[in-house]
């Protein structure tokens, strides 16, 4: 679910600087006679309750005009690329997905420009709106503004000068005997330790190689500073690397009372933690003699309708309704997401998520992602070993050399 918009690093971070503008309806899609319209969504598995919701309004809203059959499927939006492209024309109608994949699927023909764009971006953040379009042309419709990631911490636990540093926060920890939990099997969290070190990793020019400098043997923070770094991290008995289910897991049966995630686990550990759940920006980490502060990436969550649908303008017609400022608000109030409609993003509720304000705290330190797809793995086989402590004793400069190549193959 996790992961991967921001001009501004956070498209939250200029909702006070951005005007709200009138929506208007897009035209009438044409009514059929041919039997009920068929519509297939994707979605994340944990949107099905909120998803069903918006459906049932949708069909209200349109009742007389048309019947539907509209069918939820459960699908990552991190992967979604990869389902709906090895076979477009049985995919889903409309489907949720992660900001740095519009390109890929505007480029395959997956995607069409959004035919209403103008209301599209006036209704949006301008950040998400830039997110969702590719060289100027939307191709999306955008729905979250808070892919990113944060420290929450139980307050119980932690005073709020412990959660400003690593070295801090662990040694709490172990006086508490709990568990402070981050997903080094992830690469999309593990950028956190490099993003804001002068070492650098990215797209280039061709939209589907990387480069990389992790690995780099000289200037201020050398790649191995950062590795033994985390080998030091990895060493505290507090620190456990677990995946976000298992994070959510760990809080709800009490053995972890601190951890890096996002938004969308807000509401479920507001249950757990009730008035004791804190969220701050990520911590300082002790690299090369001197206190690094985290980094982090960050992107919005997306819309698209499938230019192979057989209903394109019903399909459109959804995407834009789950989209709407009224069901942004709804998904907000449920899951705890940062919407990228204006007016939902200003309300006062948004404001005061403290989850919200964490995500407004680290945007300064954020990056948009935009990596290739050989990111991934290396990174993740990389930071698992140094989880476990470097078992195998392979010197550090040939892991960070073997990393480098292997994310910038072709």
């Amino acid at each position: 679910m996790k992961m991967r918009c921001l001009i501004l690093p956070l498209c939250l971070a200029v909702l006070l600087l951005a005007s709200c503008a009138n929506e208007e309806a897009p035209p009438e899609p044409k009514r059929t006679d041919s039997g009920p319209v068929e519509l297939t969504v994707w979605g994340g598995e944990e949107d099905e309750a909120l998803l069903e919701e918006i459906f049932a309004s949708f069909q209200s809203r349109y009742a007389g005009e048309a019947s539907f059959h509209i069918t939820y499927q459960a699908q990552s939006e991190s992967s979604c690329k990869d389902a709906l492209l090895g076979d477009l024309e049985g995919g889903a109608d409309v489907f949720a997905f992660a900001d740095d994949q519009v390109a890929a699927l505007a480029a395959a023909g997956a995607l069409d420009p959004v035919e209403n764009a103008q209301e599209i971006r006036s209704a949006s953040l301008s950040a998400a709106a830039d997110a969702a379009s590719v060289d100027g042309t939307l191709f999306a419709y955008p729905l979250t503004a808070d892919n990113g990631y944060f420290l929450y911490y139980n307050k119980a636990y932690f005073s709020p000068e412990d959660v400003q540093s690593m070295d801090r926060l662990l040694a709490a920890a172990e006086r508490a005997g709990g568990f402070f939990s981050m997903d080094w099997t992830s690469a999309w969290y593990v950028y956190a330790f490099f993003g804001n070190t002068g070492l650098e990793v990215g797209l280039n020019d061709d939209g589907l190689t990387n480069y990389c400098t992790w690995n780099a043997a000289d200037g201020p923070i050398r790649g191995v500073d950062v590795a033994q770094a985390m080998l030091d991290i990895a060493a505290s008995p507090a620190f456990s690397s677990r995946t976000d289910t298992e994070f959510l897991a760990g809080v709800q049966d009490g053995s972890v009372i601190a951890g890096i995630s996002g938004v969308w686990n807000a509401v479920a550990i507001q249950e757990v933690w009730g008035e004791d759940m804190g969220a701050a920006r990520l911590p300082t980490y002790t690299c090369a003699g001197q206190e690094v502060q985290m980094a982090s990436f960050s992107g919005c969550k997306l819309i698209g309708v499938n230019a192979y649908s057989q209903n394109p303008e019903w399909a459109a017609r959804l995407a834009e309704h789950i989209t709407s400022e009224a069901n942004q608000r709804l998904r907000f109030q449920l899951r705890g997401q940062g919407p990228a409609n204006v007016r939902a993003a200003a309300s006062p509720e948004v404001q005061a998520s403290p989850a919200i304000a964490a995500l407004l705290a680290q945007s300064e330190f954020s990056q948009l992602q935009r990596v290739g797809g050989k990111f991934w793995d290396p990174v993740s086989a990389f930071a698992s070993n140094l989880a476990a402590g470097n078992p195998s004793g392979a010197p550090l400069q040939d892991q960070l050399d073997r990393l480098a190549e292997d994310v910038t193959a072709r």
